[in-house]
């Protein structure tokens, strides 16, 4: 024991980590992977796995830039490397080189395990689907600047409705470019309406066609949740026809080439000219049906309304018949008045005013006689009264009862003026008397007198009628007038 050869801990590890590698060097390993994380520095690290083993294994920085996919947990892969030590730790793992998915079924198992995941978390609902603008102003595409996607997409647009582009450039293709990718449609919408830079009305995603492996970004889960998250409505147009990707279900529209999105993102301009001319001649067809239909109802209500000859024919031939009744009626009406005013001036008759007036004298005189003696005691009275008190009243005291007597005095006098004949004969009225002095109140009493005396205002005269002219002219007295 004692002619062992005696080693440092840092000869042996560096004597095993030497054998290691020289005993394998480039070694090629399938497995799954486990524990696979990223570090700040961009390295990564993790284990690659079967029933039985596993091998710690790392990735330098420069490596995972090239990887066509994105590493995940339960992925089984193919890795070449080299076999070392890591004297720190006493372990020995693999340093990769190169890492490729163990086959397509593998990779695409977990794209749809990947996609049921999102889809249990309604990113792929179809209510979440924003409907595309019928004709965008503004049209934001990300894709490569370099590839001849971007110039199909352009000379496309350019020959169906030029409208202005804005291109973010990304990687297609790659580590970083699922991160580039969101990161441009997170941009598009994050820009302001109405700045220097327009915001765009539609979103284009293109990359040309490839491997499974050369889409990988846009299967990545950082890429399907900016795709549903984007409040600008999004074309997913990545590979060809029959390439599908995550960020298909996530989009609001999927077309099977770039071309075909840029066909869907605007109209051709011709054909829209085309259409407008065809819809403005079925308005102008259509504005023409409306109005020969509305001029044929039109007519047909007017059929159904009765003539305005009609209508005023009748009103005409009213107004005829009460023309020619309201000369009819005036005069009827007129003499129902005459009448009236004719009984009216009968009942009104000067004989029978007179007659009025003699009877109003007579009981005026009658009244005078009655009220003279009355009115001749009380100033008697007051006479003796005034002697007996005169010397015990004052002076003014009798001055008031001489005036009052006065002005009763006075008032019955005006009555008896107003009141008698005379008033009455003055305003034009007369007095006809009979030969024996009475009243002559009816023209059949007058003609039955032979002699009449009438009374004016100034004075009386004597008349006689005819049977006194006839008379007369036999030997009578001689006629100075007739009457009737």
């Amino acid at each position: 024991m004692n002619n062992l050869t005696e080693y440092s801990v840092s000869e042996i590890a560096g004597a095993l980590k030497r054998t290691v590698e020289t005993a394998f060097g480039q070694v090629r390993i399938r497995g799954e992977l486990s524990q696979f994380r990223r570090q700040s520095s961009g390295h990564w690290y993790g284990s690659l796995k079967d029933e039985r083993a596993l091998i710690d294994m790392a990735m330098w920085k420069g490596v995972a830039a090239n990887l066509s996919f994105r590493p995940e947990d339960g992925l089984e892969v193919v890795v070449t490397g080299k076999l070392t030590t890591y004297p720190g730790r006493s372990k020995y793992q693999l340093i990769v080189e190169q890492m490729e998915p163990a086959g397509v079924g593998a990779l695409l198992a977990q794209i749809e395990a990947r996609r049921l995941r999102l889809q249990g978390e309604g990113l792929f609902d179809a209510a979440r689907k924003r409907a595309l603008p019928s004709l965008p102003r503004v049209i934001g595409v990300v894709t490569s600047p370099t590839g001849a996607v971007i110039r199909d997409i352009l000379h496309r647009l350019a020959d169906r409705f030029p409208v202005h582009v804005l291109v973010w450039p990304v990687a297609v293709q790659g580590d970083a470019s699922a991160a580039q990718i969101s990161a441009a449609i997170a941009g598009f919408n994050a820009i302001t309406a109405g700045g220097a830079v327009p915001q765009p009305d539609l979103i284009i995603v293109a990359r040309g066609g490839g491997s499974i492996e050369d889409l990988a970004a846009f299967n990545e889960e950082i890429v399907v949740r900016a795709a549903a998250a984007s409040r600008i409505p999004l074309i997913s147009a990545v590979g060809h026809e029959t390439d599908t990707t995550l960020i298909d279900y996530a989009s609001d529209w999927r077309a099977p080439t770039p071309t075909a999105a840029a066909e869907r993102a605007v109209p051709v301009r011709a054909e829209l000219a085309a259409s407008l001319t065809m819809l403005a001649g079925r308005l102008d067809a259509a504005v023409l049906r409306s109005a020969a239909l509305r001029r044929e109802r039109t007519e047909a209500l007017a059929r159904r309304l009765p003539q305005p000859r009609n209508l005023i024919g009748l009103a005409a031939q009213r107004v005829d018949d009460l023309a020619e009744r309201l000369p009819k009626a005036l005069e009827a009406r007129a003499g129902s008045f005459a009448l009236r005013l004719e009984r009216a001036g009968g009942r009104l008759r000067p004989a029978l005013l007179m007659t009025r007036v003699d009877q109003g004298g007579q009981r005026l005189a009658g009244l005078a006689a009655r009220l003279a003696p009355a009115l001749e005691r009380p100033l008697a009275s007051d006479a003796q009264k005034f002697a007996r008190i005169g010397a015990g009243l004052r002076p003014f005291l009798l001055d008031t009862r001489l005036a009052g007597a006065s002005s009763r005095l006075n008032e019955a006098a005006r009555m008896l003026t107003s009141l008698g004949p005379d008033q009455v004969l003055a305003r034009g009225y007369a007095i006809v008397r009979g030969a024996d002095g009475h009243v002559i109140a009816s023209a059949s009493a007058a003609a039955a007198q032979q002699s009449l005396t009438i009374r004016f205002g100034d004075g009386e005269t004597p008349v006689f009628t005819a049977k006194g002219h006839a008379a007369g002219a036999s030997g009578g007295p001689a006629v100075q007038g007739s009457l009737f």
